[in-house]
């Protein structure tokens, strides 16, 4: 059966645990002779409808580092962008790749994708999901606290967009503590913490990011205005006023936390210079580790 990465529930949590420790793993690996290539002879089709750094340099040099051909496709260049099907899409896909990753914008148009491919679809970011990240995110939880899940209190401060609803999938699946502090009128998915609470997620949303961040092992945020929502720009910086991760913030999280964005950051607004350049800030590793979780979720998905 062809298995895809529309949200991070399409993982269990075996599965998730697993697909982290090989990220681990591969990393130790860079860059030696044992390094495995899995993926030789392979391609993978890895198309743009928006713009990108992290998301196309990481799958880029994972996917020729497992020994595939990465494929970089701007959707506009192609008939997609031209108004072909999705579905007809997905199904020349599977005649010429291995696997297709897209990053796009409703959550409909992956699921499409994947409901009509027989090679792995993957969710490179959409405006619902983004799952991807929250790999990079949790392996860079586990680097700091190993699996200590259900003893962990981790912070979602800010908007309750993509990145939220994916945190909110992981608290599902891994068990730990999940405090969502958003202005009203920005909260999450109420289908996804929905399906969170099904599994037995522990999310509790409030208004003050304070409430949020008290004892928290990780403090993590995302711009106030994402890629699309320029427009709202202004009566977002003034919603999200209060929800800046500053050193006033910090300073009520646990005495061991971690401070994550997925980047890119507008310093100034929602986290403070002193904090995303400070002794806590974990960012750069959080990106570095997109390469080596993706890595691992493609070698899951296409070798076995």
């Amino acid at each position: 059966m062809t298995r895809h990465f529309r949200t991070l529930l399409d993982l269990s949590k075996d599965e998730l645990v697993s697909v982290l420790a090989r990220s681990a793993e591969l990393r130790s690996l860079r860059g030696t002779d044992a390094h495995p290539r899995p993926l030789a002879g392979k391609s993978v089709a890895v198309i743009f409808d928006k713009a990108s750094t992290r998301t196309r340099i990481s799958f880029e040099v994972g996917i020729f580092e497992l020994g595939a051909h990465p494929l970089i496709i701007a959707a506009k260049d192609t008939q997609l962008g031209r108004g072909e099907p999705i579905e007809d899409t997905a199904k020349m896909l599977s005649r010429f790749c291995h696997a297709a990753v897209w990053r796009t914008f409703g959550q409909s148009r992956v699921d499409a994708l994947a409901a009509a491919a027989s090679i792995p679809v993957v969710n490179a970011l959409t405006d619902e999901h983004h799952p991807c990240q929250l790999l990079a995110d949790l392996l860079t939880v586990r680097d700091s606290f190993d699996d200590a899940w259900p003893e962990l209190r981790i912070a979602w401060i800010g908007d309750g967009n993509n990145m939220a609803n994916s945190w909110i999938h992981a608290a599902g699946l891994l068990g730990f503590e999940l405090r969502v502090a958003c202005p009203d009128g920005y909260d999450p998915s109420n289908h996804t913490l929905a399906e969170a609470r099904a599994l037995g997620a522990r999310v509790k949303l409030v208004r003050d990011p304070r409430e949020a961040a008290e004892g928290a092992h990780v403090v993590t945020t995302d711009v106030w205005a994402s890629m699309g929502q320029e427009s709202e720009s202004d009566a977002r910086t003034k919603a999200f006023s209060r929800f800046q991760v500053d050193d006033a913030l910090m300073a009520v999280s646990d005495r061991s936390s971690i401070f994550l964005h997925c980047l890119p950051a507008h310093r100034g607004e929602e986290v403070s210079a002193s904090v995303i350049d400070g002794p806590r800030s974990k960012v750069w590793d959080e990106a570095e580790n997109r390469l080596h979780s993706q890595k691992a979720l493609l070698e899951y998905l296409i070798a076995g």
